[in-house]
């Protein structure tokens, strides 16, 4: 007798927030056909962007909707605000990622200033797993390139990357 194997998958896209209800669309603008509707407030999973629309799904809901009603991370805060943490900036100093855990493996380090677009062009994407900082500098590490999606403010050095990260950075900007 043969039996069937029942898996259920991990959510796949970026993980995200609805800022306020959200209205779906068939395409990237207003002109398409309306496919449904996102309450405002829960978890939702962002597929795709392009300037200013963002493909998400949440349940069986997806659709385009306006990438400014969104927002990247682990807890619910508008686009518009500032953490209110106080980061070192200006250097001078040095961060360091590592594709390993506990700053093991190759690296790629930068001084404060620099700022990586696109790691898929110095072919080290989705790569590091931990980040050292040494001196008067933070770090913007971001999930997709050109600083989009997902992206956390590092102060300190994290010898674990979060889940959201951990292999997943693709862009970055030290200050």
């Amino acid at each position: 007798m043969l039996g069937t194997a029942v898996t259920s998958a991990a959510p796949v896209g970026t993980p995200a927030w609805s800022v306020r209800p959200l209205i779906l669309f068939e395409g990237p603008g207003k002109a398409y056909d309306v496919t449904g509707e996102i309450d405002g407030k829960v978890r939702i999973y962002v597929d795709r962007c392009s300037r200013q629309w963002c493909h998400v799904h949440a349940g069986r809901n997806a659709g385009w909707t306006r990438l400014y009603d969104i927002a990247f991370g682990k807890v619910i805060r508008h686009p518009w605000q500032l953490a209110p943490i106080p980061y070192n900036w200006g250097g001078p100093g040095i961060v360091c990622l590592y594709e390993g855990h506990n700053f093991t493996g190759a690296s790629f380090c930068a001084k404060s200033g620099t700022k990586v677009r696109d790691f898929l062009l110095l072919d080290t994407d989705n790569r590091y797993s931990s980040v050292r900082i040494e001196g008067n500098v933070s770090v913007d590490l971001c999930r997709d390139r050109d600083f989009h999606s997902y992206c956390e403010r590092v102060n300190d050095s994290d010898a674990s990357l979060n889940g959201f990260l951990d292999n997943n950075v693709s862009s970055m900007r030290v200050y």
